[in-house]
């Protein structure tokens, strides 16, 4: 099955609230990004009338949102040095998040920002993207719409990374707590949930070195050696492997994909 008609169909019914704010989450190389893109050109180029004129949709990264380098090499002095990479929780502006998502549930004017993951880091405000009002706005991420962990599973690490660099729990009893606390706000203002669920933890590094390659590709840059995406992907084990587990019983929609990321099967609620 085809992801794109499955949401379109399961939005189909939403689409006359104004204005909709909608999460689609999935592990790395899900395809989330471009499944986002290809949903907001046909609920654009589908337009019905509305006030003041065609129905505006946008979509946008959580990975858009993330603490400048300066921000991040701060946390990871002040808090654990794990927070320097980018992606869990607590590596994102949350305020900025909040600020974005209230303004398009008011229908205000909205900047929504843009980072450069090849500089690691965001790019100024004079290049971010602007709107006069978003009806439709679609949040794509890895963690939208993740719930924290109950803190008795905290104890155990889960990978090597977990077990050599954050043998104390500091870093993910904070990546907990964030979850627990700005993140749930962000959660709230979410209209509905779709999630794209990987067969098993195990495909996700794949997947991920497929997006390398990719990447290479594209820009002819140099990639990640595969040492470097595995423990890249170390960071998003714990969390990823609690969403599989969790989020279909919560999500809207839920999306069973295989190794190719074929749809094999959906669930709604």
């Amino acid at each position: 099955m085809d992801a794109l008609p499955l949401l379109l169909d399961w939005l189909a019914p939403r689409l006359a609230t104004r204005p909709l704010i909608i999460g689609i989450a999935g592990p790395q190389g899900s395809g989330k990004s471009t499944l986002a893109a290809g949903l907001a050109a046909r609920l654009a180029g589908c337009a019905t009338p509305v006030a003041g004129g065609g129905r505006i949709v946008a979509a946008v990264s959580i990975d858009d949102f993330y603490l400048s380098r300066r921000q991040r090499q701060a946390l990871a002095r002040s808090v654990h040095p794990l927070l320097a990479t980018r992606g869990p929780p607590g590596t994102h502006d949350l305020p900025l998040l909040l600020d974005v998502l209230r303004r398009v549930r008011a229908g205000q004017p909205v900047n929504l920002p843009v980072f450069d993951k090849l500089a690691d880091d965001r790019l100024p405000p004079q290049h971010w993207r602007r709107f006069d009002r978003i009806d439709i706005l679609l949040l794509e991420g890895w963690c939208v719409g993740a719930r924290p962990q109950p803190v008795a599973l905290l104890a155990e690490p889960v990978n090597a990374l977990e077990a050599r660099e954050d043998a104390g729990t500091r870093w993910r009893t904070h990546v907990n707590q964030a979850l627990a606390g700005p993140y749930s706000r962000a959660w709230a203002q979410l209209d509905a949930l779709a999630f794209l669920a990987a067969p098993d933890w195990e495909t996700v590094p794949r997947w991920r070195a497929e997006q390398e390659a990719a990447m290479v590709r594209a820009t002819g840059k140099r990639g990640m050696p595969p040492a470097a995406i595995a423990r890249f992907c170390a960071h998003y084990e714990r969390l990823t492997r609690w969403q599989l587990a969790t989020t279909p019983a919560r999500a809207g929609l839920v999306l069973q994909l295989d190794g190719q990321r074929h749809v094999i099967g959906q669930a709604r609620r």
